[in-house]
């Protein structure tokens, strides 16, 4: 099994057949920190919005389905598990016959078509198993939307950007938006370059670990044998292997940078030049537009 040709997570994808790939980078990061700074104190029907943008998004970004499919189902499975266990954790599972105070003893008028219980399931008994009283209420299914929703809204707008977008395209991006704080005399070259450095360590970790499940595989390990404890330090060891071969990577790194006496850092000349077409007008100015749509909605629709 090859992960870094079938999850693809966080790596550019070589090819020209995308109109994503000819958005200006600056506006690839105004419209992925949509994506990541929205959803705060938004409600569930913006993170829905959201979503369902993202969606469309990476079914019509004419990249290839062999590129984002498998990561697509493991993040989408993943964002509903946790979902799902935001609602079961958050639920009411008191039984539904205890003792109810009347709410107009309270002085707050309460909306009438607001509803605080969505489902209610008394005790029932299937053949010989009892199951208590369960109660869905609308602030658990809101708090599985909105954890749900945020974890798929914050990997897959980074990961269709990174997909799509040279490391270097980010880096002189994100060094347009800090020019001004150079005049302050922050050390922004050096934090963009750490930054590059370590977008160009995401594959290296990948392949660290792919290393690890292929010498797994290899010597057929049969953990059902071995029992729960054993099996758990085997798992403990592979982590610790894992980390060990990442921290020599790094290291090797490092003693590559610190032996050459001068790193000349200029993010300028990073930005890849593309050819001018209609077709790179049109997809930016679609970009602003979008922008801009965004933004105007999140005003209106995207309170709490």
């Amino acid at each position: 099994m090859n992960l870094l040709t079938k999850f693809s997570i966080g790596q550019y994808v070589y090819g020209n057949k995308s109109w994503l790939r000819i958005i200006d980078s600056r506006l690839k990061i105004i419209i992925v920190m949509i994506f990541l700074i929205t959803p705060i104190w938004a409600g569930p029907i913006w993170r829905l919005f959201l979503v369902g943008c993202l969606l469309l998004i990476t079914f019509l970004s004419l990249l290839p389905p062999r590129v984002w499919w498998r990561s697509l189902c493991v993040l989408s499975c993943l964002s509903l598990l946790i979902g799902c266990i935001s609602i079961l954790a958050s639920s009411d599972f008191q039984s539904l016959d205890s003792y109810l105070r009347n709410p107009n003893e309270l002085q707050v008028v309460l909306e009438s078509y607001k509803k605080w219980n969505i489902l209610q399931i008394p005790s029932q008994k299937i053949w010989f198993i009892n199951f208590g009283p369960y109660n869905l209420s609308r602030k658990a299914l809101e708090l599985g939307i909105k954890t749900s929703t945020l974890i798929f809204t914050f990997i897959h707008s980074v990961n269709l950007m990174l997909l799509t977008t040279l490391q270097e395209d980010i880096v002189w991006g994100l060094g347009w938006f800090l020019y001004p704080l150079r005049k302050i005399g922050l050390p922004i070259s050096k934090w963009l370059f750490q930054l590059l450095i370590a977008l160009r360590f995401i594959p290296l970790v990948q392949e660290e670990l792919q290393n690890i499940i292929k010498s797994v595989s290899v010597r057929s390990i049969n953990f059902r044998n071995l029992g729960f404890k054993k099996a758990f330090n085997i798992f403990l060891i592979l982590v610790e292997r894992l980390f060990k071969n990442i921290f020599l990577r790094i290291d090797q790194g490092a003693e590559s940078l610190l032996s050459k006496e001068k790193i000349n850092i200029t993010t300028n000349r990073f930005k890849t030049f593309y050819p001018s077409k209609s077709l790179n007008v049109i997809a930016n100015t679609l970009s602003i537009c979008f922008i801009c749509i965004a933004i105007f909605l999140r005003k209106l629709y995207g309170a709490l």
